[in-house]
């Protein structure tokens, strides 16, 4: 099996990613209602934390079962600036504290908080989507990094960080609503975003931006960073003996992953309409691995077929079996790390492309000896 499994490096590769646009541009948005396709846009938005992950998980070898907290970090970011917009006097006048967000004004606070302000800013706020989780995967990719912790440990210690965040969130209700979360955003820079034409801007904005986000990952694991990335999964040693400062490079691409989750949880707090910590909690962030392991996790598209796929048989298993659910998903992941280690991807690769290969090849009279000796010279 190839390490590489994206198939974005020659024409196949195009070929992949145009598909991928015709589905999401085209075929969905013309068979599917205005429901269905915002359903679809936010299967999309979980997507580009499946796309980090293939980068820091299949090629970096670092498995994080955090990527809530970061998806969280971009929703959280665009639900306050919405939440300002909608708290303007006139539209507050019944509470007590004009101009505040109304949990804020149930919890009794007089005076918006410091660092609410800045979200009064729409540049303010699409800046800290990108820098703020940054930052943090940094810290604590530096933190961790550096004294070496990998692997199982590195997991189980991002999964604790979700609930720290989750208690967090939920303890400071005045600030951050609560469990509840922040709810009502009604729109962005005076744009209702809660009508149909709205949903559907918002689903393509959201499917294009995603795919910008495959050939930005595309071209980052086709520069250096990206072979020293596998080169640290498979012998990490060897990369260090080399000179390479390990640790940077995983917090980079630990960075890289956080980046793409957040800009996932901003394109759903603007479909949805809220944000709250139950969408960044542990249960969330297993899914999310979910989602790279059935997509593949070495493809960026398949990354976004498994968030599809995935999200698609969660509504499926929900509805038919309401109280066994989350045990069919765990077997499907069990399956799939079992049986498909490289999820739909590489099931592409073992059929699809070895039958496009040979079919030309048929045609020209070409037999499968021909074909093995050609490779191999």
């Amino acid at each position: 099996m190839n390490a590489n499994l994206d198939f974005l490096g020659g024409r196949s590769g195009l070929v992949s990613l145009l598909v991928l646009a015709a589905v999401i541009l085209v075929i969905f948005p013309v068979s599917m209602g205005v429901d269905q396709l915002t359903l679809t846009g936010r299967f999309l938005s979980f997507g580009f934390v499946a796309i980090g992950l293939v980068i820091c998980w299949g090629y970096g070898g670092i498995l994080s079962l955090g990527q809530g907290i970061f998806f969280g970090i971009g929703g959280y970011c665009m639900a306050m600036f919405l939440k300002l917009e909608a708290s303007t006097p006139e539209a507050t006048a019944i509470q007590t504290t004009p101009g505040i967000p109304d949990f804020m004004d149930w919890n009794r606070i007089t005076e918006l908080p410091w660092f609410w302000v800045p979200f009064n800013s729409l540049t303010f706020t699409l800046v800290a989507i990108l820098l703020l989780p940054a930052a943090f995967a940094y810290l604590i990719g530096i933190a961790m990094f550096k004294r070496r912790v990998s692997g199982v440990y590195f997991a189980i210690i991002t999964q604790a960080l979700v609930v720290i965040l989750t208690i967090l969130l939920v303890a400071q209700q005045g600030y951050t609503g609560g469990a509840n979360g922040i709810t009502d955003l009604r729109t962005l820079k005076g744009w209702s975003i809660n009508t149909d034409e709205a949903l559907v801007t918002l689903y393509f904005i959201t499917a294009i931006l995603l795919l910008l986000v495959i050939m930005l990952g595309k071209w980052l694991l086709h520069t250096k960073f990206g072979r020293i990335l596998i080169a640290m999964r498979d012998r990490e040693d060897r990369v260090r003996f080399s000179g390479y400062d390990v640790a940077n490079f995983k917090a980079f691409a630990f960075c890289i992953a956080s980046i793409f989750s957040a800009i996932g949880g901003a394109m759903f707090t603007l479909q949805e309409g809220f944000m709250s910590p139950s969408l960044i909690g542990i249960i969330p962030s297993i899914e999310f691995v979910i989602f790279a392991a059935v997509g593949g996790r070495l493809s960026l598209i398949g990354a976004v077929y498994g968030a599809l796929a995935v999200g698609f048989a969660r509504i499926a298993f929900a509805e038919a079996y309401p109280e066994l659910w989350l045990f069919l998903m765990g077997t499907v992941f069990i399956v799939v790390v079992l049986f498909l280690p490289y999820g739909l991807a590489g099931l592409y690769e073992k059929y699809a492309v070895k039958v496009r290969d040979l079919l030309p090849r048929q045609a020209a009279g070409a037999t499968p000896s021909t074909k093995s000796s050609e490779v191999r010279s």
